[in-house]
């Protein structure tokens, strides 16, 4: 099925203007579910009620409240808000060029692709090819559903992406977390998760390789429902046991991955044996002592 566009827009770099449509690049492939009636199997339809009247209310006397204190709200009319929705423009002002990695990805919300509009072919070429060489990427401020949007445009696949942002007062504080920094990491433990990232690491993601099980095997439980299939539920999985020995734990990581060399443990250190006991002398001779004995009888 060809790609179907949702909007326009036009890109303003400089005085160059270039005329995009956008493409959705990425819709949710979750399995979603209708809430039946499970005495008839109808699918239910939901209301709209009010706990005070005790009555079910109409959508057309439904308005939109802002609370402004716990139960109390301030009221909008559809017309107030219409109003202060940013100017009806299509265009992507760019305001700033700059290096990816400096952009957290923790402010990317949503992806778009953009493609050239009749007559944007060559500046959409130019812009992509620009910023693809010179390693840069756009953040601009654009006008989506009468929301003004911060987003940033990017080189890529040999075409254009957009992704709207949040903005910084819509990203909440990370500093606040507690992040374990009183940990006190004993000797070798930061060497072996070292070793243990480097076997695990690869050059590149290959996105083609994961994929949503949990979601297959709903749909293939649906499938065998459909064909009246018996179902028989599966056991759950046996949880994992709690790590006690962050080292020790290690350890068997790299050697499940062949990559933990045999290595004679120091004496005392965290995971050495002990050697055996030497046997007593007498013990040795246990043997013949008996033999001895039993020749006196």
């Amino acid at each position: 099925m060809a790609p179907h566009s949702i909007g326009s827009g036009t890109i303003s770099f400089g005085l160059v203007s270039i005329p995009v449509k956008l493409y959705t690049a990425a819709s949710s492939g979750g399995v979603s579910f209708n809430l039946l009636h499970a005495k008839c199997g109808s699918r239910i339809k939901q209301q709209t009620f009010c706990p005070v009247c005790n009555e079910v209310v109409e959508r057309g006397s439904l308005v939109k409240g802002y609370e402004f204190q716990k139960e109390q709200y301030v009221r909008f009319t559809d017309e107030e808000l219409k109003s202060l929705e940013g100017e009806a423009s299509k265009v992507i002002d760019i305001a700033e060029f700059v290096p990816l990695p400096s952009v957290d990805p923790i402010y990317f919300e949503k992806t778009y692709y953009l493609g050239p509009d009749k007559g944007g072919e060559k500046p959409y070429r130019l812009l992509a090819d620009a910023m693809a060489k010179s390693d840069r990427v756009a953040l601009a401020t654009f006008v989506m559903r009468g929301k003004e949007s911060l987003v940033l445009v990017r080189p890529a696949q040999d075409g254009l992406m957009l992704h709207t942002m949040y903005f910084a007062d819509e990203v909440r504080d990370f500093g606040e977390i507690e992040k374990g920094k009183s940990v006190k990491l004993r000797d070798g433990e930061l060497e072996l998760a070292e070793r243990l990232i480097g076997e695990l690491s690869h050059d590149e993601f290959k996105p083609e390789q994961y994929q949503d099980d949990y979601r297959n095997r709903v749909l293939e439980m649906a499938n065998s429902k459909v064909e009246g299939k018996e179902i028989t539920a599966a056991a759950p999985e046996a949880q994992r046991a709690q790590v006690i020995d962050l080292m020790d734990a290690l350890k068997q990581s790299l050697a499940k991955r062949g990559g933990a060399e045999e290595r004679p443990a120091a004496a005392g250190a965290p995971g050495a044996k002990k050697p055996p006991a030497k046997a007593p002398k007498r013990a040795a001779a246990s043997d013949r002592d008996r033999k001895a004995q039993a020749g006196r009888k």
